[in-house]
This record gives structure tokens, C-alpha cells and sequence, in this order.
């Protein structure tokens, strides 16, 4: 039986403008897809503090090596490369500084980046400062209070407010860890020295109290 021209040809133009509506929709899937090299990078971080003894920013830099000696010599794991300098850093809210005796990280540092201290109390990473809308020390609680290695935190009963002595502090980031821990915010967060020492909007943020 012969083949009916028109029929083969009507089928021919449809199959081709269903294979063509096709590879539209598969082109336009596969370039909106995003692809592994596409993938956003996390935000960088600025809030880190540079290990204690360390001396300012400019010259640290420069003396700093990226050895890692000093995160090898740290005995809580506190101090880490910084993932896009390889510069050694603090992340206060997960692992800060434990002010150890004889800080044998700047016993471990061969360039000075990491200046001698004769105790703690010459410690100079930052300054705590607290957010009073998220802090909850009017609720009760006082954890932070009683985790500061320098007693540089105390509660004013008269306002239930907590309160930051800046001669007594000295950055370890111990209550910005512990105020994680026990809180849903965080309210008292380390200004780093570096933004203390130049000013910089953030210096003004935090310093605010807000």
C-alpha cells in the first residue's frame, strides 16, 4: 500500500518541532543549573583575632612566615591557618584563646611575629563588647560572668545590665564562645584589636553596644 506523502510529512514536521522544543527546554535546564565550578564560596570571615603577643597588623604580616609552629604549639587547638592566608588566626565563638601559662605559641615563634608577654594581663587581641538587645544577663543569665579568666565581666544589679571593664580584658573571645554555647544569640562578640587600633567601622559598630 503506498504511503501517503502529506501524512509522512506532517509527522516528519511535527516530531521535528517537538525534538526542537525539547532540546530548548534541556539547554535551558542544563545553563541555569549551577555547575560545581559555579558553586558560591562561603563567606570570608573578618571577625578572627591574630593568636596573643602578636604585634601589629602591618609588621605581623610581615614577619609571619605561615610556618604553622605556632597552631602546632597551641594545646587546644585555638590557633589555625587562616584558610585563604595561611596566616595563624582565633575564631573567638568556636575555639578561643585559653591564656595559657608561658604561651607556648610565642615560645614556638621564630620571627617575633608573636612578641614575649610577661603574663596575661599584657594580652592585647581585642576587645569584648556587648550587644545589651540580645543579651540576656537580665534573664538570669551570667555564664560569661563567671567563664572571663580576667574578671573583666560583671552584672549591674541596678540596671541588669552586663558590663565590660576594657582595663581588665584582653580579647580571648572565652565569653563570645561560651554566650554561643548557652544562647541563641550571640551577644558579646571581640572587637579585634586590629579594628580597636585603626578605627575602622567595625571598631565603631561593636564599640557602640548596640
Amino acid at each position: 500500500m503506498p504511503t501517503d506523502p502529506q501524512y509522512g510529512r506532517r509527522h516528519f514536521l511535527k516530531d521535528s518541532v517537538l525534538s526542537l522544543a525539547k532540546t530548548a527546554q534541556e539547554f535551558v535546564k542544563h545553563r541555569d543549573a549551577p555547575s560545581e565550578s559555579g558553586k558560591a564560596e562561603p563567606k570570608r570571615r573578618t571577625d578572627w583575632l591574630r593568636p596573643p603577643g602578636a604585634v601589629a597588623e602591618e609588621l605581623f604580616l610581615e614577619r609571619c612566615t605561615r610556618c604553622g609552629d605556632c597552631t602546632k604549639a597551641c594545646p587546644y587547638g585555638s590557633i589555625i591557618p587562616d584558610p585563604h592566608t595561611g596566616a595563624p588566626v582565633i575564631y573567638a565563638d568556636a575555639t578561643p584563646c585559653q591564656l595559657c601559662d608561658e604561651f607556648p605559641c610565642i615560645a614556638a615563634c621564630g620571627t617575633e611575629a608573636l612578641r614575649s608577654l610577661a603574663g596575661r594581663d599584657e594580652v592585647a587581641m581585642g576587645l569584648a563588647v556587648v550587644s545589651q538587645r540580645d543579651c540576656t544577663a537580665g534573664q538570669g543569665c551570667h555564664a560569661c560572668v563567671s567563664r572571663c579568666p580576667t574578671e573583666a565581666l560583671d552584672m549591674d544589679f541596678e540596671t541588669f545590665r552586663l558590663l565590660v571593664a576594657e582595663e581588665q580584658c584582653v580579647g580571648c573571645g572565652i565569653c563570645e564562645q561560651t554566650c554561643k554555647t548557652v544562647n541563641d544569640k550571640i551577644a558579646i562578640k571581640v572587637t579585634p584589636a586590629r579594628y580597636l587600633a585603626s578605627g575602622g567601622p567595625s571598631a565603631g559598630i561593636y564599640r557602640a553596644g548596640k
